[in-house]
Order: C-alpha cells, then structure tokens, then sequence
C-alpha cells in the first residue's frame, strides 16, 4: 500500500489514479521536456508554432507516481526511486523537492534516494525549487544529486500596455481568445480604488469596473485567478503588475481574459499615469510569440531559489541553471493549461515555467552523454555538464539576475548555463565514488547509524578511518570557501582524469581570484600522459582583507579554468566571511 492510502485510507479513484497516467500536466510536460518525441505542429493555441521535441527523442520514459492531490508523500518518492533503481533506469528526473530550508540529508527522502540510486550507477537531476529570490532556499543540496535552476530563451510571449498618452509598456500572456480591438482605448483603472488591489474575487466594485480595463497586483491569488474576478466584476481586460520580489521577471500565464503581465517598474509608471490623468486609457497590443536579442537571454528568472547551501556551504549549489521559464511540453487532457477547475479549455501542449521545467532539459542532456559514453559514472557525467557551461548572455556580458538586474553570482546560476555541445568533450572530469559520499558525511559529524540509511546494503562504517578532513575537499567541481573568524587559509585537493582525445594533453590554469582572495593552484601545468591520466592538484585561497569585521556577511567571487588547445575546464569560486566557527547542524534521527 502506498503512504497515501495508508495515512488517509482507500483513493478516491474518481478524483486521481493509482497509476502514473498524469491527470494534473507536471508530469506530462517534465517528461516530454526530456525526452519527448518530434512534434511537426506543436503549439499552445496560436504561441510558440512549430516542430517540437524533448532532448533525448529516443530515451525511454518510466513514470513513478510520487504526487496526490493532497500533496506529495516522502515514503511514495522514496519508494519510487528504489523501484526505479530496481527497474534498471539509467537516470532519474526529479522535479519535486522540499519547500522553505531543505532537511538534514538523513531526513530528505530525495538525497536518501539519489544516493541509492549512485549505488547503482543512476544519476538524479532535482529541481533547485521555485523560493527565489531569497538566499539559502535552494532544494535538493546533496551532492550527489544534479541541482538545477531556471533560466529564460530568447523567446518572449508579447502583449504590451500602450497608455493613452503613448508610452509603451512591454508585457507577456498566453492568452488565446478573442483579442481586444486594438483601435479602441479603454478606460483604465487601477484594482486598489475598485475595492481589491491583487483583484479578489467578489471584491472588486462593479460599478467602478464594468467596461474598464482594470489594474491588478499579484499575490494572495494565483496570477491567473484574477482574470476571471475581474469579469465577474464587469471588467473586460486585465493588466497584472509584477511585485518587486520578482522585479523585471515576466511569466507568460493562460489567461482566461484578454490580460498581459508588466513588469514591477513598467506598472508603478502605469499606476502614477492613471493617478495623475483625468481620463486615463489604454489598450493592450498582442504581438504573439517574438524572438529576439533584445532583451538579452538567457537571464535567470526571478523565482529560482538560490544558495548558498544551508546544509554544507562548502558545496556550492545549484549546480547549473537551463531552460526554466515559458517553456513549451506536452500536457495531460485531463487538466486545464491554467489548472483552474472553471477553465474548461484542453490542450496536447503547455507552456509552463518554473525550475521543475529546467531539471528535465538537463535530465535529457545527462542522457545523451550516458548513451555516448556508457561507462561514465554519474558524477563524471555531472561534471562534464558543470565544467563546459557558459556564463555570457547573447550580448557577450555577463547572464543577470531577473531579480535584481545585476550580474548573477554562483549562488545563483551555479556554474553557469548548461551547453550541450561542449558537454560531449568536456576535457576534463572530477570523478566521485560511493565511498567518497560516506567520507563526506563522515565530515559533517553523520555517524554509522546515520549514514546506514543511504546505503542499500548493511556495510560497516568507520569514520574513524576516513581521509576527507572537511566537506569541502570533495572533488566537486566547484569551490565553496568560507572564511571563519580566526581562519584565514583554507585549501582543498582535486582530481582531475583526461577524457580528451589527446592522452597527452596538457592543461594550464588562469586563475580569476575573487576580491580580497589570494588564489594560488599547485602545480600551475597538469602534464597528462599513457601512463599518467588522472593528476592532482591544490587550490589555497587566502582572505588578504586588512580587516575582518568590516567584510564579515559578504561574498566574493572568482574562478579557475585549466585550458589546453582545445578545452577550457571552468570551475566557479564562491567565498564567503561568517562569523564564528561554521558548524553542520545535525539534529536527531
């Protein structure tokens, strides 16, 4: 019996189904995303036309219900993943994760599961979570497991906001109905001075709304549920404001009345004109699905949760970022696109967002590298995918944050954008075994008792003879450093192996030291040969701030890069000054 049934008795099988058939769409469209076959005429209503197809078209798909409509079960995905382990997959998708601050690995059924699963040769890609902007809410941390965030294409849904006074607006939606006449401006009010600023349904005055066009702010409801309120008030047409937590993030949504999104600047500008104008107008422009550099792409979206890991902040989290927002799939016929029980609309494809929407184009990614190179170990398959990302937009500068219109750090989009093409050469490879995941959580003060729960079978641990002295000697492929009051030093070994095609290759650091970080490599030249093709290597950083308190709470940040003739080999830095003596957190089982 699954924990559903177990915890709230026999399924309403009316409502839901035991099986995996997907009668919500998540399901649908993550698994399409990574390996969904070519589509000549895919489409939601008149957007994004055109051939289709997921990333790995001739991968095969197992589906495992981990998810009811009262939520989702920690034994139920537990109990898929072993089952998927046992079924032979090569890899798992795993756009589910816990929401605010994520658990002790003991205690997240998910890092459980995806250690088993490295036990087997199968590696887990997980979503990074949908709790941005806020630090420290990035979901499914092991580091075992491919965390990844979301990013946006170059591809934008446009309905934009033209003022009566000529000032244009840009806008997203979905919507699919019959448009409004683009020659006739409306007269514009704003939802605050209609009774319900974020537009609750049954508060908005009739009487100040019906045949307006009407002002929105999102919260409270779901962007999409404002739509409707709004009709049921008399209104014809909605303009929906971004908040400033999202700032200049925009998410295309199915709107069941004409409606476009603004930006959070764009509708502060909106709501003064409407104040200050006696008779303020406007009309909504559908423009459809437009392609363009401008703005740049990819950035990353507003609502990716982000580092740094709470849990280890020597591991730097996410691991990389990929497409995650208007993202175009398939979808179940058995639930509306905008998943309100009054939309009576059923579509073949949707266009979701979210970074439950970036895991599974990295998931197809990870299978077409398994199926290229069959004997490569999940973590070298995750490092091929970490190392070779780019962290340039379409415009040569560095990918910016929707959030907050700066350049993103580390803690944000990882290593960077995920590259398909030079993922398949990427040089050089960290490797990690099982046995160096248990000396990890022998660094993290887990003892025998503990780690027993990620193996899959009885072993003997003994941390008494482990050689990882802090969590961040991990030959991960990236570095996270904290400098702790009194501690100005901290050094970490790597192994590298060459998988290029040259067995004497010879690879070259550059070092990119963050601010306040001295970066010293040893040796600076790694000399591989038939004999030799796996080296070592020390990286030192050391904080040359004059004084500690006046940089205690902030980052820094930097790289390195091994380069030969062909490949550069790019590993982000991450550096933060915390006060006191860091301590891993380990509450009781």
């Amino acid at each position: 019996m699954n924990r559903y049934e177990a915890h709230k008795g026999p399924l309403n099988e009316i409502r839901e189904s035991k099986s995996p058939r997907d009668t919500e769409g998540h399901g649908t469209h993550t698994s399409s995303t990574a390996a969904g076959s070519l589509v000549t005429d895919a489409g939601f209503f008149q957007y994004a036309r055109g051939k289709a197809r997921g990333i790995a078209t001739k991968a095969r798909i197992a589906a495992y219900k981990v998810c009811w409509k009262s939520g989702c079960y920690e034994s139920d995905m537990l109990a898929a993943m072993d089952k998927a382990i046992e079924d032979g997959v090569h890899l798992i998708s795993i756009s589910v994760g816990a929401k605010g601050l994520a658990p002790q690995y003991f205690e997240d059924p998910i890092a459980i599961g995806a250690l088993h699963a490295a036990q087997s040769g199968v590696l887990v890609s997980g979503s990074a979570g949908n709790s941005g902007p806020v630090d420290f809410t990035v979901g499914n941390i092991a580091p075992w497991i491919l965390t990844v965030g979301a990013s946006t294409l170059d591809r934008e849904f446009r309905a934009d906001v033209v003022l009566g006074d000529g000032r244009t607006f840009r806008g997203a939606t979905l919507f699919s109905g019959d448009a409004l006449d683009e020659s006739e401006y409306l007269e514009l009010v704003y939802g605050g001075d209609c009774g319900s600023k974020v537009c609750l349904e049954g508060e908005l005055d009739s009487s100040k709304v019906t045949g307006k066009l009407v002002i929105c702010e999102r919260g409270v409801t779901a962007r999409v549920a404002k739509g409707p309120a709004v009709k049921q008030a008399g209104g014809v047409g909605m303009i929906l404001i971004n908040t400033a937590t999202f700032g200049e993030e925009l998410v295309a949504d199915a709107h069941l009345v004409p409606a476009t999104m603004v930006t959070e600047i764009a509708g502060k500008q909106i709501k003064a004109y409407v104040s200050s104008t006696p008779n303020p107008t406007a009309i909504i422009k559908f423009l459809g699905t437009v392609i363009s550099t401008s703005p740049p792409s990819p950035k990353v979206a507003a609502f990716s949760s982000r580092g740094p890991n709470h849990v280890t902040p020597e591991i730097l989290k996410p691991d990389v970022i990929a497409p995650g927002v208007n993202i175009l799939a398939g979808w179940t016929g058995a639930s509306s696109p905008s998943t309100l029980e009054i939309d009576p609309r059923r579509v073949q494809f949707n266009i979701n967002s979210g970074t439950s929407m970036a895991c599974p184009h990295v998931t197809g990614l990870a299978a077409l590298l398994k199926n290229a190179y069959p004997s490569w170990t999940p973590a070298v398959i995750k490092s091929a995918l970490m190392t070779t990302t780019y962290y340039l937009d379409n415009s040569g500068k560095n990918i910016t944050d929707l959030a907050t219109g700066n350049e993103s750090s580390p803690f944000v989009i990882g290593s960077g954008h995920v590259d398909p093409n030079k993922a398949l050469d990427p040089g050089l490879v960290y490797d990690i075994d099982v046995q160096d995941y248990i000396s990890f959580l022998c660094s993290i003060g887990y003892d025998a008792k503990k780690i027993a729960i990620f193996l899959k079978k009885p072993a003997t641990v003994d941390c008494g003879v482990t050689n990882l002295s802090t969590p961040g000697n991990l030959n991960y492929p990236s570095f996270s450093v904290l400098f702790e009051s009194g501690k100005n030093m901290v050094k970490y070994t790597r192994l590298v192996k060459n998988v290029g095609s040259s067995v004497n290759a010879i690879y070259e650091v550059t070092v990119n030291a963050p601010p306040n970080v001295e970066v010293n490599v040893s040796p600076r030249k790694l000399v591989f040969s038939t004999a030799h093709q796996t080296l070592s290597y020390e990286i030192t950083f050391t904080s040359i701030t004059n004084s500690f308190q006046s940089i205690l709470g902030s980052s820094s940040f930097g790289s390195i890069e091994w380069s030969d003739e062909s490949h550069r080999v790019r590993s982000p830095i991450a550096v933060r000054w915390v006060e006191g003596t860091q301590q891993h957190f380990i509450s009781s089982i």
